[in-house]
């Protein structure tokens, strides 16, 4: 990839890859690697890209490889650090930090599917383009993570 190109993308697409890629990991050291390691995918690779929403998309899909990767690795299935049991988020609003909370309890497929639809805003149609699955698997999983959710914020709403 030429190099005006990778800065570029690396300019817009960086926040939305940690934003995936922390969403993932649920740590920001891990999600760190996990970003550094799609950069240099894309430094690396011989895909000739349409515009920027193709790179976007194509990075976003490497990211959640590389952090499927990573927890299907021996040493992340068998070790945690100290470091992630107190590294959280600072909320300005108690009720953001609920509906947080809530989403990171959910099983990854479904918070993948919430993070790339409600925070990434994208479609389901592109989701499904991202994640390589069907339209209407997204669909019921956002629809089973809509109700685990409410299930779980309606005592803590009330």
């Amino acid at each position: 990839m030429e190099r005006t190109a990778y800065n570029r993308a690396v300019k817009l697409c960086l926040d939305a890859v940690y934003r995936a890629a922390w969403n993932s990991c649920k740590n920001p050291h891990d999600a760190e690697d996990v970003v550094q390691t799609v950069f240099l995918k894309l430094l690396e690779c011989d895909v000739d890209f349409q515009d920027d929403e193709h790179v976007r998309r194509w990075l976003i899909r490497v990211t959640v490889n590389e952090a499927h990767s990573l927890w299907r690795s021996f040493w992340k299935r068998n070790v945690f650090s100290m470091e992630e049991l107190t590294a959280e988020p600072v909320f300005s609003e108690p009720e953001n930090s609920e509906l947080f909370y809530a989403v990171q309890k959910l099983p990854v497929r479904y918070r993948e599917v919430v993070h790339l639809y409600y925070y990434e805003e994208y479609s389901i149609k592109e989701i499904a383009a991202i994640l390589g699955i069907s339209e209407t698997a997204i669909q019921t999983r956002l629809m089973r993570a809509r109700g685990k959710l409410k299930q779980e914020l309606k005592e803590a709403w009330k």
